[in-house]
């Protein structure tokens, strides 16, 4: 009976599955792996192909090692690496680089998961802040995950000299199109955390696309994509303390879960990013249901996503001193 509940589905939710290949030897990466979550259906999927897999949720990981171990059989628990790490503090993003490096972990794939998407009913009328002062969403979503993979880039140029094929895989959404190349140098349309959220994510698909014209003659390649349409804890989050629409959603929680894909099924565009053969995949380009797809025109801006990175390095060099 579950297994054809799945496959009806699967069937309405229009899921496709990554080809399944063995990952001995490969070493990943992946943020934001909660129980519940994109992140942690990814990291049990590949964990089970063979790989090392370390996974990071913002605090108590060990948890999280535990729940992975519980669902995979013995033989793949030694691959199982856990950290906190919170990317909304530049503290925590430095400290978990430091201590993953002092594993000696090698690193082949980083798959940049941890996101959030806050306010989903638009209740905001200002920017929430981080505690150094940013849009909480730009703060997580673009800055934190930045910096974690411009710390990570030598062990990934370190793996890439002796495979060939080191890969930053970044999770956007196709909410990406609610942010504009013009309100990242200069704010213009009143605060709306939607449009907040696809402005961070829009940043991320340029920074794809500059990992790509800076690194991919290193042996990097990266990719963006859009998820599909999951049920996970994010939007149980965005609607948290929101009354009655709260107490609807979760009372139509079974039919949303039957609608929408699971997890797992939602974790298979990143896999595929993520494993698939390097040479049927576009680096520096954005995918959607296994397939590259069309992004939106703003993303089509190279100068945009040049500006960007020379203040992401602005950035960083001043959050140094």
């Amino acid at each position: 009976m579950t297994a054809m509940f799945r496959k009806i589905q699967g069937f309405i939710s229009g899921a496709k599955m990554a080809e399944v290949v063995s990952l001995q030897g490969r070493h990943f990466i992946v943020t934001g792996c909660a129980e519940g979550s994109l992140g942690f259906a990814t990291a049990l999927q590949l964990l089970g192909q063979g790989a090392v897999v370390s996974v990071t949720v913002r605090s108590n990981s060990g948890s999280i090692a535990e729940a992975l171990c519980r669902q995979l059989d013995r033989r793949y628990h030694q691959n199982i690496h856990a950290f906190d790490l919170d990317l909304s503090h530049y503290d925590s993003v430095e400290a978990f680089v430091k201590a993953y490096t002092e594993t000696g972990l090698a690193l082949d794939v980083l798959i940049n998961n941890a996101g959030i998407h806050l306010d989903l009913m638009s209740r905001w009328t200002s920017p929430q802040l981080s505690a150094d002062g940013c849009e909480i969403q730009w703060r997580v979503n673009y800055l934190g995950t930045a910096h974690l993979t411009l710390c990570l880039l030598p062990l990934l140029q370190d793996s890439a000299a002796v495979s060939g094929d080191s890969r930053v895989v970044n999770v956007v959404s196709q909410l990406h199109s609610k942010g504009l190349n013009s309100e990242f140098f200069r704010h213009q349309r009143p605060y709306n955390s939607w449009n907040a959220y696809g402005q961070s994510k829009l940043a991320l698909v340029h920074f794809t696309c500059s990992i790509d014209v800076h690194f991919s003659e290193h042996g990097i390649t990266s990719y963006c994509l859009h998820p599909g349409a999951v049920y996970t804890n994010v939007a149980g989050k965005g609607l948290a303390n929101t009354g009655m629409i709260e107490k609807v959603r979760n009372a139509l929680a079974p039919l949303e879960k039957f609608l929408m894909k699971t997890p797992a099924q939602g974790a298979q565009t990143q896999i595929h990013c993520a494993t698939a053969a390097k040479d049927v995949l576009s680096s520096g380009k954005y995918y959607s249901n296994i397939q590259v797809a069309a992004a939106s025109s703003e993303a089509d801006d190279s100068d945009v996503a040049e500006k960007l990175w020379l203040d992401l390095q602005n950035w960083l060099a001043a959050s140094q001193e």
